[in-house]
């Protein structure tokens, strides 16, 4: 399938824009076919093309896009080009990414220019919804572009928003946390067997830092009882930066959950596993370089409701050297997630 004449030609506009200040492309990969048997294994293919086919899919993507305010201060990307990082720059080529893999929703966290977003991604049929973190930490940044937050976007064309909803996460004494979540709920509208069928799809920013991993349990317990509540029986899809390693507490609790929910990118694995990293960053530390590739973010779907079709695919480290992430080739310190999800009749 080809993609839509307003997407190509955005997509041409941003690309030339991007090359006009750095000639450096933006990385690019490929997906994978998941065939599934009946005794729950899977195999992959590399599948022809990236636009998802007009058979009923649903496409989504879940990424952190690396907060403006952040990225050139406090985070600290020493191997990363102080011009890769400028907003000038970097709008482009997230800009790309959207356009290149054309998802039907976009599920999105460290979002500080939602407006830009919402500028480019309207004229092609989508709508947003925005929730900030009630301090965020880029507030206290010079020069900031105010709070960071939650984002989901979604294709008018296809999906219907039935109703939504924005929380804060709390403990579990019912202490407010500074970490939110979204959820929204869709009615598929596009012609096909599974118009007028609803699902619903959240996604939220659990606290950083590995000595935070209980509050994360926390918190993800208290977003379960949440989705339990919005979604009933519902297909669901979850998408976030758990800040959590997949043999962390709330990880391994959401795939237990009542929730019933199967984390897509295992599906390319024959033991199940989780990537190897979905983040691989350098920073400057107290002990000098400080280099982490590990895997922190995820896209559950409910695994009865929902089957998984394809992924994208995970880049080889050796597309991320010298300079891992971000650089020039890519815009954010954690890769994108896309999964392409039918609903089991």
């Amino acid at each position: 399938m080809s993609m839509a004449p307003k997407w190509s030609e955005l997509l041409s506009v941003v690309r030339e824009r991007s090359k006009s200040l750095n000639p450096t492309p933006l990385l690019l990969r490929n997906f994978t076919d998941i065939h599934q048997s009946s005794d729950g294994t899977s195999s992959h293919a590399q599948a022809p093309d990236t636009v998802p086919n007009s058979d009923g899919l649903i496409r989504i993507m879940q990424w952190n896009l690396l907060a403006q305010g952040l990225c050139q201060t406090s985070d600290g990307f020493i191997l990363c080009p102080d011009e890769a990082l400028d907003w000038e720059f970097r709008q482009h080529h997230i800009l790309e990414e959207f356009l290149t893999y054309q998802a039907s929703v976009y599920c999105l966290q460290e979002v500080d220019h939602f407006d830009y977003l919402k500028a480019n991604l309207s004229p092609l049929g989508f709508d947003g919804v925005f929730y900030p973190k009630p301090d965020s930490p880029c507030l206290y940044e010079v020069n900031n572009s105010g709070p960071d937050g939650c984002a989901i976007f979604w294709d008018n064309s296809q999906l219907r928003l039935m109703s939504q909803d924005s929380f804060i996460l709390c403990r579990q004494n019912g202490q407010k946390t500074n970490q939110v979540a979204i959820s929204c709920r869709f009615q598929v509208i596009s012609s096909g067997p599974d118009k007028g069928r609803e699902f619903v799809c959240a996604t939220t920013h659990l606290k950083a830092k590995k000595h935070h991993a209980e509050l994360r349990t926390q918190q993800g317990q208290d977003l379960e009882r949440q989705l339990r509540q919005k979604a009933g029986d519902l297909p669901l899809v979850l998408c976030g930066d758990f800040n959590a390693d997949p043999d962390e507490t709330v990880v391994k609790g959401m795939k237990k959950s009542n929730l019933n929910l199967l984390s897509s990118y295992t599906l390319l694995s024959t033991s199940g596993d989780e990537p190897s990293f979905t983040t691989w960053k350098v920073r400057g530390g107290k002990k000098g370089q400080e280099e982490a590739a590990h895997t922190i973010d995820y896209l559950f779907y409910s695994k009865d409701k929902f089957q998984c079709i394809r992924v994208l695919k995970m880049p080889h480290p050796d597309q991320l050297r010298p300079n891992f992430l971000p650089s020039y080739a890519y815009p954010s310190d954690h890769l994108s997630l896309v999964a392409d999800l039918k609903l089991i009749v």
